[in-house]
């Protein structure tokens, strides 16, 4: 159990860290030219971004840890890619498909959502390891 939660952590600082670099910088400019379609910045709420993140880190984490048999790095790694292309695919072009985004906003979506896993299954494929 210590070792979930703690790979539920990593998971929860790395993907926070990441979506700051993605949403707050590399896309900063995109979100700006596309404003009308987000709320503006004072009535976001932040705690429920978070709290999205950290259930989606502790799902991540469960499923690898209940579900995969061979855990280690290598596992963690492919769990990841594969997840992030999953959900990336939604994220960024399934979004795209339904919103007046720029393709460089939903190809970022998909992009970092691919990282992000990536790396959440090489925390948990470290951390989780037989």
């Amino acid at each position: 159990m210590k070792r979930i939660a703690l790979a539920v952590l990593a998971v929860f600082v790395a993907w926070s860290v990441m979506d700051f670099i993605i949403h707050g910088v590399i896309l900063s400019s995109s979100y700006e030219a596309t404003a009308s379609l987000w709320r503006p910045m004072n009535e976001m709420n932040m705690s429920i971004m978070y709290l999205a993140v950290l259930i989606s880190a502790v799902t991540f984490a469960l499923i690898y840890s209940r579900l995969v048999a061979r855990k280690g790095l290598a596992t963690g790694l492919t769990y990841g890619l594969l997840f992030g292309v999953a959900t990336g695919v939604s994220m960024g072009f399934g979004s795209y498909a339904v919103m007046p985004i720029p393709f460089n906003m939903a190809f970022t979506w998909f992009l970092g959502s691919v990282i992000e896993a990536a790396v959440g299954g090489v925390i948990v494929g470290w951390v989780i390891r037989e």
